[in-house]
C-alpha cells in the first residue's frame, strides 16, 4: 500500500500532464480543422464566427484599397490612418471559441499581419517616402496569399 502512495501522485500527475498537452494541442495549435475537398486546410466555425473572420479579412482588404488611393494621391496622412486602422487589435474582444478553433498558423499570420500594418502607419507618420509604401504593402499581402492559398473557412453542420 505505501507503495502506491508514493508512485500514485506521480502518475497522476503524468497523466494530467499529458491530458493538459493534447488539449491545447488540439485548442491552442492544431484548431478546429479538417482537409476541405480543395486540399486546402478548412477551419470549423460557427458562421457568427465565420462572419467576424470576414469582416476582419475585409478590414485589411479596405485599408490596402485606401493606402493605395492615398499614395496615388499624395496624401500621405491618409495612408496613415488607414494602416494604423488595421493595426489596432483588441484580442480580448475575440471569442474564446473562435481562439481555439483557428490553427496556430492563421493566428500567427493574422497577428503579423496586424502588426505589419501597424508598423507602416508608424513609418508612415515618420515620414517614409512614398516610393517605399508599395513594397511593404507588396510584403504585407504575402501574409494574405498564404494564409488564403492554404486556409478555407466553413461552417459547423447545424450552424
Amino acid at each position: 500500500m505505501r507503495r502506491m502512495m508514493t508512485w500514485f501522485p506521480w502518475a497522476l500527475s503524468g497523466f494530467l500532464a499529458i491530458l493538459l498537452a493534447g488539449g491545447f494541442y488540439l485548442f491552442g495549435l492544431r484548431g478546429n480543422v479538417r482537409t476541405g475537398d480543395d486540399g486546402r486546410t478548412s477551419v470549423i466555425l460557427t458562421s457568427g464566427e465565420r462572419n467576424l473572420v470576414l469582416g476582419e479579412m475585409r478590414g485589411f482588404l479596405e485599408s490596402v484599397q485606401e493606402i493605395v488611393e492615398a499614395v496615388s494621391e499624395n496624401d500621405m496622412k491618409a495612408a496613415a490612418r488607414a494602416a494604423l486602422r488595421s493595426g489596432r487589435v483588441n484580442l480580448d474582444e475575440l471569442p474564446p471559441s473562435l481562439v481555439g478553433k483557428l490553427p496556430l498558423e492563421v493566428k500567427r499570420l493574422g497577428l503579423d499581419t496586424h502588426r505589419k500594418f501597424h508598423a507602416l502607419g508608424k513609418d508612415i507618420e515618420g515620414g517614409l517616402a512614398r516610393d517605399k509604401v508599395l513594397p511593404r504593402l507588396a510584403e504585407m499581402m504575402n501574409n494574405c496569399v498564404g494564409c488564403h492559398a492554404g486556409y478555407r473557412l466553413d461552417i459547423e453542420k447545424g450552424n
